[in-house]
């Protein structure tokens, strides 16, 4: 007997919202007790400016969560303790590796009823994070929406976590229609599940053209430097001053460190989702398909997991759930690949499908260039420019964004004991550039048209390579226009990272 299709109430998603909240994210929480947590909130630029929150924080109560009552409260105040609790660690002239009772123990306790880790996932600063400024219109309108916390007071970070929810928006009622496409091909209902396809597949060119608008309020130098220290995690941050991760003082007596990854747009459902629906499969970043591990010969064999489904502990407990459900009765891809002969149209719908969720990978891969890739270059070219000894110093992540110009990053590399550098990882232990070109090109792997597969394995040819103005090569010389020799190494959301496709950072699609 097949296992029943999943209900979306039970797992807590919205046929409209999809996994925004139902309920709108409360502006303040309604119990006066909770006030103090709504004043730091709502200062929590000028004290971060001031250098004085982690005074502020120090001298709170620990206050208890018997007030908390509907799930909109508890998400309220998840979100507030997380931005607290980051520009807690973040704020000083060097990272804090404790977080005192006042914010550790309600945190500790509302993560547990939410089932989310004690820290800013992309829940607490999207999912929970936003409000329409009209009621009478759309969520999935950028116009249309504002954020309830922010770091640093800037249209930039606003903008940030906005681009995300107006995607989640947009892209929710594909939940519901793949569902049906799901039961349509249980029935052997071609031609419903045609009409499905057709739909995610606009929807999905609708998410595209929403994130490339990424670049309209949002500075790749402001989000660098101001924006992204505050959302790094505790994983992976020694050379950012965090080497063991942070303590959660819960006073217990018992407290050990502990360490967790930043926020990642891989921690949105709504994205695994359509992997999971289309039947892509993703393997660990270096795998290669088909290709035993140990055949790998002179590399390192790749992670033992699977960034995305590690990131799926950072989902709410009941998203990551309804994940798994959806693993367990997806055929679309079998159904299709079965109608291979005799449905041009089905193949022709589901290969589009594909097509478009690898154009928005393309897209995604072009922002964090700009925003990651690029400045990080910046900060290298000034590195360059100073004496050795500016070079070599070591500053945490927060401090370092906040230098002024001209102030060196630390470029020094590790190696092992064969002399070669390791390959330092960012954000969840994964490698960002890399990651990501896999991941897309995974996406079309499943193609069923040999058209598609000719059309989704093209190499684009870069301009200005070997024209005219580039010049010719001499032969036998490489003409070097995109690509670097060295590394550079910088400290990201989650340690250092270097820029040979090897790098770490946030934005994972």
């Amino acid at each position: 007997m097949l296992p029943p299709i999943p209900i979306l109430a039970d797992y807590g998603i919205s046929p409209t919202h999809g996994f925004l909240p139902d309920v709108l994210p409360l502006t303040r929480l309604p119990d006066p007790y909770y006030n103090k947590w709504e004043a730091i909130a709502a200062n929590l630029q000028a004290l971060i400016l001031s250098k004085r929150l982690r005074g502020v924080v120090d001298r709170l109560p620990v206050l208890d969560t018997i007030g908390l009552e509907h799930d909109a409260e508890w998400r309220r105040a998840y979100s507030l303790l997380t931005f607290m609790a980051h520009g807690y660690i973040w704020s000083g002239d060097s990272p804090s590796d404790r977080l005192p009772p006042s914010l550790a123990v309600p945190l500790l306790k509302i993560s547990e009823y939410l089932e989310v880790p004690p820290v800013a996932t992309y829940a607490a600063v999207c999912l929970w994070n936003f409000k329409p400024l009209f009621m009478d219109e759309d969520i999935d309108n950028l116009e249309n929406l504002a954020t309830l916390s922010t770091f640093t007071g800037a249209i930039d970070e606003s903008w940030f976590y906005l681009v995300s929810v107006a995607m989640e928006a947009r892209g929710a009622p594909i939940i519901p229609l793949m569902l049906t496409a799901i039961a349509a091909a249980r029935e052997g209902d071609a031609a419903t599940v045609t009409r499905c396809l057709h739909t995610f597949a606009e929807r999905l060119d609708d998410l595209t053209t929403l994130l490339v608008r990424m670049h309209e309020s949002c500075d790749p130098k402001i989000f660098y430097d101001r924006i992204r220290p505050f959302l790094a995690g505790s994983k992976n941050m020694a050379e950012a001053g965090l080497p063991l991760g942070v303590i959660y003082e819960d006073g217990s007596g018992k407290e050990e460190y502990r360490q967790y990854a930043g926020g990642s747009n891989a921690q949105s459902s709504l994205i695994q989702f359509f992997d999971i629906v289309l039947g892509i499969q993703h393997r660990p970043t270096g795998e290669k398909r088909g290709r035993p591990q140990d055949q790998n010969e002179g590399h390192a064999p790749p992670p033992k997991h699977n960034f995305l489904l590690e990131m799926r502990k950072y989902m709410p407990g009941p998203h990551a759930r309804f994940l798994e459900h959806v693993q367990s009765v997806t055929n679309i891809r079998e159904f299709v690949e079965d109608k291979r002969d005799v449905d041009r149209p089905l193949c022709i719908a589901y290969d589009a499908c594909l097509a478009m969720l690898r154009a928005l990978r393309d897209k995604h891969i072009a922002i964090v260039t700009r925003y990651i890739v690029l400045p990080s270059r910046e900060v290298r070219a000034r590195s360059r420019s100073r004496s050795p000894e500016a070079v070599r110093r070591r500053l945490n992540l927060a401090t370092a964004s906040r230098q002024p110009p001209g102030i060196a990053l630390d470029t020094s590399s590790k190696a092992d004991g064969t002399g070669k550098k390791d390959n330092l990882k960012g954000t969840g232990g994964t490698a960002l550039i890399s990651f990501l070109k896999q991941a897309r090109d995974e996406t079309g792997e499943p193609a069923v048209e040999a058209w598609t597969h000719r059309f989704m394995s093209r190499v684009i040819r870069i301009e200005g390579q070997g024209d005219f103005f580039a010049g010719k090569p001499e032969e036998g010389a490489g003409l070097q226009v995109a690509s670097q020799a060295e590394e550079a190494v910088v400290p990201g959301l989650a340690g250092s990272w270097t820029m040979d496709d090897d790098v770490g950072g946030i934005c994972y699609y």
